[in-house]
């Protein structure tokens, strides 16, 4: 597997990765030999834990710690809403409102089959760029629910690009590979120094290509 994985910061507490879209951050029930995790230990020649998760079609910013106590730390920080996230989807259409909220109660739907609770989910969003079929947005969860952005968008009517669990294939005019969303923005509370780190990157490779062949700028 070619270059899975980018690391944007490192220290002895903790590792930042730029993730490619298509791999596990871990095995699923279907015990895959190789995910994120997996590999970035292999390559660290150390432990390390996942302190969130991407969904496999996302790419994009992911924290990892080397350690127990700053995992706990860090997951804590997302569960409190300390931690601050920002990303780039393509979705189907154009928006109405070029800025706003999204806000209801949402469940996935491995949560469905498990008979949870649905749950409070806020998002903000602002549209960047709008194209025949298509608009780029940035969006800023403001609570961390499972597939949030994914179920908020379909329920609007504008599903994210690539989008097949919570749409269907002939709803898109515009087609992309895989989920058209990318994590470039996070910032957190260091573990151990209570330092805010924030961290930027550029959108996914995949992504740029298709903004430059629809003749899109969002610069």
């Amino acid at each position: 597997m070619n270059n899975p994985f980018e690391i944007i910061f490192q220290d002895e507490y903790v590792v930042v990765l730029n993730k490619i879209a298509k791999i596990l951050v871990q095995p699923s029930p279907r015990k895959e030999k190789h995910t994120l995790t997996s590999l970035l230990a292999q390559r660290l020649k150390e432990p390390v834990l996942p302190c969130h998760r991407l969904d496999r079609e996302t790419s994009g910013l992911i924290i990892y710690a080397k350690d127990r106590n700053s995992q706990r730390k860090i997951m804590d920080e997302f569960r409190a809403g300390v931690v601050r996230k920002k990303y780039i989807a393509f979705i189907r259409g154009e928006l109405n409102k070029k800025k706003g909220k999204l806000e209801g109660y949402i469940l996935d739907k491995e949560g469905r089959k498990f008979g949870e609770k649905f749950k409070k989910a806020k998002t903000i969003y602002s549209v960047l760029r709008q194209s025949p079929g298509f608009s780029v947005v940035e969006v800023t969860p403001l609570t961390g629910r499972t597939n949030q952005l994914r179920i908020q968008f379909s329920k609007l009517g504008h599903p994210i690009l690539g989008e097949r669990k919570y749409a269907l294939g002939r709803d898109f005019k515009v087609n992309f590979r895989r989920l058209a969303l990318h994590a470039f923005f996070l910032s957190f509370i260091h573990p151990v120094s209570r330092q805010r780190v924030s961290l930027d990157i550029g959108l996914a490779v995949d992504m740029k290509e298709f903004l430059k062949k629809k003749g899109v700028n969002i610069l």
